[in-house]
């Protein structure tokens, strides 16, 4: 049956945006103050980005998303030059040694972002009647274009990325009853030749990541600053926190508070409250999502939400980790709160696939008794 789009999804989304507008203001209005530019600069721009998400979201909640598999090979085309225009080309831009971003002069574009939707297509596409992953067909047309996009998203580098890419197919695997015994040979083999290459695969600077994580006082003045600071702001907040705009760690004590440790602001002006606000409208948005993929009448768009609603719950989680210290520095954002053009855009639309996918649910129908 075809209704409308789920409003309490939208509600949580819109909640979520307008958190990070306020917490993006309170975060950058001191950088701006330091470098004299207008205080609304960072919040303008993230509004002008997430215009164009909402208007991205109004677009794909009335596409019907059984057409989007119609789009899977272009769109993956899309999604490899733009990697490699990032990669290859002087429009990739570097920054803090990792090269991840397109300079388009007027904005910043961040292609890796577009991989998330782009798994989530070409692997519901390929789970949807069965799941052979030794199929040649299956190799050739899904695999092994995926494991290009891995590829040129780890050289750039970004394992946080990969990570979160790699563990949704996990899920999307799991989701559509792939075999266990395919899991485990191969995680097995996956899992002991990645702890053999750990050195050799990461960069420097991740494995810094890792050590300096499991004790941050070791280089509490260099690479564990960013972990110390973040914990401080947590001790600062309270239960209550110190209020909207009284942060002391945004004053240039904590670095990309906008971005990667946007959390840790919150935590300092809202406290645990605040904390427990957020933490419950991810939950809630999770939720929502897989009830969303219950009630999905065909296979194809029960895996493509389970896909999108694993990918936000997934990350949020991951940000709200590190900030936490309970996982190592990744670099990745908060869903819909951080500060990021393409991050929002992307995650935007991913919602208006989801939205679609509400529209169409099964509804039991009693048969009435004849007379």
């Amino acid at each position: 049956m075809l209704g409308a789009p789920d409003k309490r999804l939208l509600i949580m989304v819109i909640f979520l945006v307008i958190t990070g507008f306020l917490a993006i203001f309170s975060a950058t209005a001191p950088k701006c103050m330091r470098e004299g530019a207008p205080l609304i600069s960072f919040l303008l721009k993230q509004g002008i980005f997430a215009g164009v998400g909402f208007f991205a979201l109004v677009f794909f909640t009335k596409f019907d998303y059984h057409k989007l598999e119609k789009f899977n090979t272009k769109f993956l085309w899309i999604v490899v030059i733009l990697l490699c225009i990032v990669m290859f080309t002087p429009l990739g831009m570097e920054i803090n040694g990792a090269r991840r971003w397109m300079n388009l002069g007027f904005m910043q574009l961040q292609p890796s972002e577009f991989a998330k939707p782009l798994f989530c297509m070409m692997l519901a596409s390929a789970f949807k009647d069965k799941v052979n992953i030794f199929e040649p067909k299956f190799i050739v047309s899904v695999f092994i274009p995926l494991l290009i996009v891995l590829f040129l998203v780890f050289k750039q580098p970004n394992l946080s990325m990969v990570i979160i890419l790699l563990c949704t197919s996990l899920a999307l695997y799991i989701a559509a009853s792939g075999p266990w015994l395919v899991i485990g040979i191969g995680g097995g083999i996956i899992g002991l030749g990645v702890v053999s290459m750990i050195p050799k695969l990461l960069h420097g600077y991740q494995m810094d990541r890792i050590t300096i994580w499991l004790n941050p006082g070791s280089d509490a003045q260099g690479k564990g600053y960013n972990i110390i600071q973040s914990l401080i702001a947590f001790a600062s907040g309270g239960f209550s926190g110190t209020g909207y705009g009284g942060s002391i760690q945004k004053l240039a004590y904590l670095p990309e508070c906008h971005t990667d440790f946007i959390f840790s602001i919150i935590a300092e002006e809202f406290g645990f409250l605040g904390c427990f606000f957020i933490i419950g409208l991810f939950t809630a948005l999770v939720y929502s999502g897989l009830r969303i993929a219950k009630r999905c009448p065909d296979m194809y768009g029960k895996l493509l939400a389970i896909g999108i609603t694993f990918i936000l719950g997934f990350q949020a989680f991951l940000n709200m980790a590190v900030a936490s210290s309970l996982f190592p520095v990744t670099g990745v954002t908060l869903p819909f709160i951080s500060y990021g053009g393409t991050s929002i855009i992307v995650f935007l639309s991913m919602i208006g696939i989801l939205l679609n996918i509400s529209r169409q649910r099964i509804k039991k129908v009693k048969a009435e008794a004849n007379a």
